[in-house]
């Protein structure tokens, strides 16, 4: 059976280690400066249950949904349950890195979502000091046990299904140390980062809008000096033809 492969529990618990925490703390900020000014009715947050990245939403229903225990909602990522276009707000946070087929997740969520629906992506970058620490260590337990996805690669995947990226930025430029002494005294990196090396910070965040553009009636290019000509001339030929038909024999 497919699954989106993201334990929530263990990425929770690399979360609360020192080196998660970094990371966490920027994401949250992120979330609830970003959710706050979305409205609607519905909205989901797929995976990742243990953390409420919808807390500063104000939309009616809010539910967290994912293949393991604590999600309001059990499912599998790659199969949603979901009526087509009924979803307001959908956040994605690392769901798609650890997804055996992050692609159809995106189809699904791009299915649920109504028209101008919002969608938020956050995945870690691999063209960053925590992509280079994954690519040249050992890929084992989280986050490097998970497939990190290119912005580029990610974006072209979203403009294939429909959406337009209205937003996002990137954080934690510091590198990926695991004590926190050292990763407080890198903290003048995230200012720095934003300025002279924005695309390199160790994750991305991305927001994009379901657009679904409707029909547009084609109209013909009338000739308006041939219509004001022809305009006078009609009801001389329906009185010629009333005369006619009043002269005709029974």
């Amino acid at each position: 059976m497919p699954n989106c492969n993201l334990t929530a529990e263990n990425l929770s618990e690399w979360f609360a280690t020192p080196q998660g925490s970094y990371v966490l703390a920027r994401e949250q900020r992120y979330y609830d400066r970003t959710v706050s000014d979305i409205f609607g009715y519905n909205a989901l947050q797929l995976g990742l249950s243990g953390n409420d990245f919808l807390r500063s939403n104000r939309m009616p229903l809010r539910f967290s949904a994912g293949n393991q225990a604590g999600n309001q909602v059990r499912l599998i990522c790659t199969e949603l349950p979901f009526d087509c276009d009924s979803l307001d707000l959908v956040v994605l946070p690392h769901v798609l890195e650890f997804s055996e087929n992050p692609h159809q997740v995106l189809r699904e969520v791009a299915q649920a979502l109504r028209p101008e629906g919002n969608l938020i992506i956050s995945g870690f970058n691999p063209r960053s000091l925590w992509g280079m620490r994954r690519a040249l260590g050992r890929k084992q337990g989280y986050p490097w046990s998970g497939h990190f996805i290119t912005l580029p690669r990610l974006k072209d995947w979203l403009a294939l299904l429909g959406f337009e990226v209205a937003g996002g930025r990137f954080a934690a430029y510091a590198p990926p140390f695991l004590q926190a002494k050292w990763l407080e005294r890198c903290a003048c990196m995230e200012a720095a980062g934003d300025r002279w090396w924005a695309v390199s910070g160790g994750i991305y965040f991305v927001h994009a809008i379901k657009r679904v553009h409707g029909m547009r009636l084609i109209k013909p290019q009338w000739n308006e000096g041939l219509v004001s000509k022809l305009l006078p001339v009609a009801p001389k030929m329906n009185n010629r033809l009333t005369q006619r038909r009043k002269s005709d024999p029974q």
